[in-house]
């Protein structure tokens, strides 16, 4: 008896530092920075800004710019926080031998609670006017003209309602590359949209239908800057949602009605599987190496 239940104790040990073993890679694999083989590029000195998503912080952007300085793109990243009342700060240097600069916003209002009315209204509002002040922070401190902008979940509804609100102001930069990642311009899921509901004209990539956010976009079709290349970034998790948990593949790719005739160019990123992840995106291997190629090469 005694030695069937040491048999069994040590069978059960066995399984336990197996499973623990297993979700501790698992742990590792998520949590490690999804580095790219090194890439030669040309030294630029365009900087460029990473937005971040609802209720997230400058944290989720660190992997991507990691991954982007390992494979030799940069050699600067800097922060800017902005606080709740919109106030922009620059944290660290850009020095004269900087290459392509990495500038990454924490917005401390990252849930726009500080913005009254709908999220629509919010995006307009206050949202719009923090993407402007965390630009205008460090490029009135530099004289950058132009600059790069990667933007996720949330993160592109304030920065297409900075385009749409302060496209004709003096101290509007020439964009050059814009990365959108998980836009939800057309609704999110359990909120206003649902999965498999919205259908996408493939040539125009006008939605079926339009949630309140997306009509107040509507106006980017006549204003949108025309020497900006977009990639636009969306997850599927093929599990039949055609969505990566949060954005549906149709809300994201309404992005292309929006900007349709007006921008120097528009492609599109399917990632699919659990890397395709909403939250998942900003640390991908697949993710970085399509926003070196994209912006750098």
């Amino acid at each position: 008896m005694k030695r069937k239940f040491y048999w069994w104790l040590g069978l059960i040990l066995v399984v336990i530092i197996a499973v623990g073993g297993y979700f501790s890679l698992q742990n590792y694999q998520q949590n490690k920075v999804q580095t790219i083989e090194k890439v030669k590029v040309n030294n630029k000195v365009t900087p460029t800004f990473f937005f971040h998503g609802w209720g997230s912080s400058y944290h989720a952007e660190e992997k991507m710019t990691a991954a982007i300085r390992q494979a030799g793109v940069s050699n600067t990243v800097v922060r800017v926080n902005v606080s709740k009342n919109g106030h922009a700060k620059l944290l660290g240097k850009i020095s004269k031998r900087a290459k392509n600069p990495l500038i990454e916003v924490n917005f401390a209002d990252n849930k726009l609670t500080n913005a009254k009315g709908s999220y629509t209204n919010a995006y307009y509002t206050t949202g719009a006017r923090y993407v402007r002040n965390a630009i205008n922070v460090v490029n009135k401190k530099y004289g950058y003209r132009s600059i790069n902008v990667v933007s996720h979940s949330m993160g592109n509804l304030e920065f297409t309602n900075y385009l749409r609100r302060f496209h004709n102001q003096k101290d509007f930069p020439r964009i050059n590359h814009w990365v959108s990642m998980a836009g939800h311009y057309d609704g999110i899921v359990g909120e206003d949209d649902e999965p498999n509901v919205t259908k996408i004209n493939s040539k125009t990539g006008k939605p079926s239908r339009m949630q309140p956010e997306y009509r107040a976009l509507l106006s980017l079709r006549k204003t949108f800057p025309r020497e900006t290349r977009i990639l636009n970034i969306y997850g599927n998790l093929e599990n039949g949602t055609n969505s990566d948990g949060d954005v549906t593949n149709a809300s994201a790719r309404s992005l292309k009605y929006l900007i349709n005739g007006r921008a120097k160019s528009y492609r599109e990123l399917m990632i699919r599987g659990r890397g395709g992840q909403h939250s998942a995106l900003h640390n991908n291997a697949k993710v970085n190496r399509a926003l070196v190629n994209f912006i750098w090469r």
